[in-house]
């Protein structure tokens, strides 16, 4: 039998038998005496003449730690049912093995460390780990040994929760910074030091605020830019990104004193790591101040004092910043992969944030370097000069930047000739970029025809830039659709429609998806249908038959594909043609009716070929959902065959995204059918009453099952009595459900929950009305108190002051003659209603729903 070592080394085999073998003989070992194995383990990493150590280390460090957090608990309740005693020997022999003579394995030692002390310090266990490690630093010159500590410290600082942390801050900072300083004789030990620091960043914000600490911390970490050791560099610039992030309304005197010059330095560095971090700083600047104004501007909104403070660095160093960033743009190689985050792609993502926080500052200067390289010989200072002309198309005042872009616009067109493949990629995503922003620069009589020329004979070249025609075609279909809009007869757009779907799918008919060309074409032939004219519908007509008709081969070929990256294309390739097909029904309407019969025997073919969890049963769902919409109560005669279908989607709890999809049918089912749909409604609201019960059904679906709840009492009308108390019973139950002030999922988790709330109080309320409104008289004081929870909430959304509104008018046009009078004259109702229709952050809608409101409100208390 194999050795323990052995079996180890055997899982870093570039054999795959041989290493899934020893795999699942560790698994096996784990199952069968978790104690004996982890000791084991711990045995071996310890083993100075062992060679499958780092093995070991990496063993033991996933025998604790996983990134999925049920088997994270699982794991953790697995460690700590060893005896205390077991514990405490492999805590002290791990602790020991960071000083070993083989750096690596102190490294995978380190990892191990951190792994049991998150497992063991949110349970007030091993509290003494950081105070042992720190004094191993003070007491040791084994330069490895301090290393290997420093490094485990900075894996605790990054898994651990800063609550656990901060009553040690002081000792951390003082022993990471301690090895962070230039006088540091050992780069490694600096190294990790620094890496220490940035993972204690957030949690030693006390010692941060004082001004003595803060400069000694900037101080040590401004000098790390400078050493001689690359990798203390690149970890030095890294951490001044973060300390931007997290403590940019303290850096005022650090930038004017240093960071400035430092940073502008940095991005000059021939070392491109260092010269990427440097250009993130100055991305994390402009991201920062993006913020900040917007925190500014929302406090004037609220007639609040503002309490952040944008102190606009990135404009005060756009002089200096400015030109590195537009001479780094030209850095381009023609074999750099454009999957690779390289300095070219880095400064022309700082440029573009930097437009958005400077705003008008660098038009000028940016308008400059283009006019200066726009035609210039090499290929790199055109590529260079449009990408920085497309960049700053977001954040300056239109009324600066459309006389430049009207008088560019010609170059542009033109260079989509340019012999060089990455200037013309650039090229078509700044026209994208222009016709998505700046459309009223495009005149239609003198550019329309000749832009998209050049766009489509892009998509005939490279597949690199087809993604990028196709953004610049879907923007151009959005932009320049006709004056009313989906009901225009004609638009700019369609004398091109024909040959633009007629190039597009050529590019679908490509057997590679290479740079996603495939993709992104079926996606523009999906926006531009739902942008077109009527005039265009022939065309759509003949795209939708020869829709149908790929789909149906991709059913004919199903089980003839082998092979797991065959079978993911295909179902690809399902998916996308499900998506204009659905796009097609949508825009179209009524008129699919002539071939709803071959559309729908397609998706239950799909449907029936498609296994539980596929996501082609989304797709196909989608499309039904569709044509559900479009043929009204025609769908009635599909239903019996659909059901099936769609009550397995709906018990199938563990595809939760397709339940909800299946929940949005029903929905549409009722809409269409009205009054008819009453007959399915039994199995309707047995079945989604199940599913609010579920344990294991995803929350994220229960606010459309109360949504739902509203569309069928709003199609059924008076027949919903029958299921009216059991409904307003569970709603009665989810509107007790809060959030923490500071969980934010479950605020915004709750918020969704409201509205879905809310939806159903109007459905109902609504189809009530036509019959008899009486029935709800029980349930009013509970709904008007859950109304005036929800207006005091201040974590509410618009939505729910829109449906606070909207819920108010419905019940004031449903008791007309004075019966709710005391609760219409409540004093948050009459706030709410004056909130909805004056305050500057609601939208035109909720404002039109607030005064329609307002209106029923006085009719019923006169």
């Amino acid at each position: 039998m194999a050795s323990i070592g052995e079996i180890l080394l055997n899982t870093l085999s570039a054999d795959q038998q041989i290493r899934e073998s020893a795999t699942t003989h560790l698994e096996t070992a784990a199952n069968e005496d978790f104690k004996q194995y982890v000791v084991m383990l711990c045995q071996e990493l310890n083993n100075e003449q062992s060679q499958a150590r780092i093995a070991a280390g990496l063993a033991l460090k996933n025998a604790m730690t996983a990134r999925e957090s049920v088997r994270r608990e699982e794991m953790s309740t697995r460690w700590m049912n060893i005896d205390a005693a077991t514990r405490d020997q492999i805590k002290a022999l791990v602790l020991t093995t960071l000083g070993t003579q083989d750096v690596r394995a102190g490294i995978v030692t380190a990892q191990v460390v951190a792994a049991i002390a998150a497992i063991e310090l949110p349970l007030g266990q091993w509290e003494g780990v950081i105070r042992d490690m720190i004094q191993n630093l003070s007491s040791t010159d084994n330069t490895n040994l301090r290393q290997c500590t420093l490094q485990s410290i900075g894996y605790i600082c990054e898994t651990i929760d800063r609550d656990i942390l901060t009553s040690q801050a002081n000792s951390i900072l003082t022993a990471v910074v301690q090895g962070a300083r230039k006088d540091e004789p050992s780069e490694a030990v600096r190294l990790a030091a620094i890496g220490a620091l940035y993972n204690s960043l957030e949690f030693i914000e006390d010692n941060f605020k004082r001004e003595g600490e803060r400069n000694y911390i900037m101080q040590v970490v401004c000098e790390a830019t400078q050493s001689q050791d690359l990798e203390v560099q690149v970890a030095a610039f890294e951490c001044l990104v973060r300390i931007m992030q997290v403590y940019y309304e303290m850096m005022p005197f650090y930038m004017q004193k240093a960071l400035f010059g430092l940073t502008v330095q940095g991005m000059r560095s021939p070392h491109e790591r260092v010269a990427l971090q440097a250009v993130e700083f100055w991305s994390t600047v402009a991201e920062v101040e993006i913020d900040q104004e917007n925190y500014r501007l929302e406090a004037i909104d609220n007639g609040e004092q503002p309490t952040h403070t944008n102190y606009n660095f990135a404009k005060a160093a756009l002089p200096e910043t400015l030109p590195v960033i537009l001479e780094l743009m030209t850095k381009q190689d023609e074999d750099d992969d454009e999957d690779d985050w390289n300095l070219c792609m880095a400064a022309g993502t700082c440029l573009s944030v930097t437009a958005q926080s400077v705003g008008d500052a660098c038009v000028a200067p940016v308008i400059q370097f283009v006019e200066t390289n726009i035609r210039h010989a090499q290929w790199q200072y055109r590529e260079a000069s449009v990408m920085a002309f497309g960049s700053i198309l977001e954040g300056p005042s239109q009324e600066l930047l459309v006389p430049p872009v009207a008088q560019a616009l010609p170059f542009l067109i033109e260079m989509m000739n340019d012999p060089v493949i990455k200037v013309k990629d650039a090229t078509a995503w700044t026209l994208g970029r222009v016709s998505q922003s700046l459309a009223e620069c495009i005149k239609p009589e003198v550019h329309l025809q000749p832009l998209i020329e050049a766009l489509v004979r892009g998509l005939d070249d490279s597949n690199r830039i087809v993604s990028n025609c196709c953004l610049s075609l879907m923007n151009l279909a959005d932009q320049l659709q006709g004056e009313q809009g989906r009901d225009s007869a004609t638009s700019h757009m369609s004398p091109f429609f024909n040959g633009i779907i007629t190039a597009l799918m050529r590019i679908t008919e490509r057997n590679s998806n290479e740079a996603f060309a495939r993709t992104s074409a079926y996606e523009a032939i999906s926006i531009l249908v739902t942008h077109t004219a009527r005039d265009t519908f022939p065309t759509i007509s003949a795209l939708s038959t020869s829709i149908l008709d790929r789909l149906e081969q991709t059913i004919a070929v199903q089980n003839e594909i082998v092979g797991v990256d065959e079978r993911n294309s295909h179902l690809e390739l399902q998916s996308n043609l499900c998506s204009v097909l659905t796009n097609v029904i949508r825009r179209v309407g009524k008129d699919i009716s002539p071939i709803a019969d071959r559309i729908m025997t397609v998706l239950l073919q799909l449907s029936t070929a498609a296994s539980k969890s596929s996501t082609i049963l989304e797709d196909a769902f989608l499309a039904i959902g569709a044509l559900t919409t479009a043929l009204e109560s025609e769908f009635a005669r599909y239903l019996d065959s659909f059901a099936p279908f769609m009550f397995s989607a709906l018990s199938n709890h563990e595809e939760h995204q397709l339940c909800s999809i299946a929940v949005g049918i029903i929905g549409d089912v009722c809409r269409s059918l009205g009054p008819a749909s009453a007959s399915y409604c039994d199995n309707f609201m047995t079945t989604l009453l199940q599913n609010l019960q579920s344990p294991v059904l995803h929350r994220n679906v229960k606010p459309n099952i109360l949504s739902c709840f509203g569309d069928i009492a709003l199609a059924i009308e008076g027949q919903f009595a029958a299921y009216l108390d059991v409904t307003m019973s569970v709603l009665a139950q989810a509107c007790n459900i809060r959030a923490a002030p500071t969980d934010y999922d479950m605020i915004d988790y709750v918020n969704g929950l409201r509205e879905g709330i809310m939806d159903a109080y109007i459905g109902i309320v609504q189809g009530l009305k036509s019959s008899d409104s009486n029935l709800l008289a029980p349930h009013l004081p509970h709904l008007f108190e859950f109304m005036s929870t929800v207006y005091n909430d201040p974590e509410r959304s618009d939505a729910l002051l829109r449906s606070i509104c909207g819920l108010l008018g419905d019940l004031a046009e449903s008791f007309p003659g004075g019966d709710i009078k005391n609760l219409l004259m409540s004093e948050w109702v009459v706030q709410c209603l004056k909130e909805g229709r004056s305050s500057r952050q609601n939208s035109v809608t909720t404002k039109e729903v607030a005064r329609w409101a307002k209106e029923m409100v006085k009719r019923a208390t006169m």
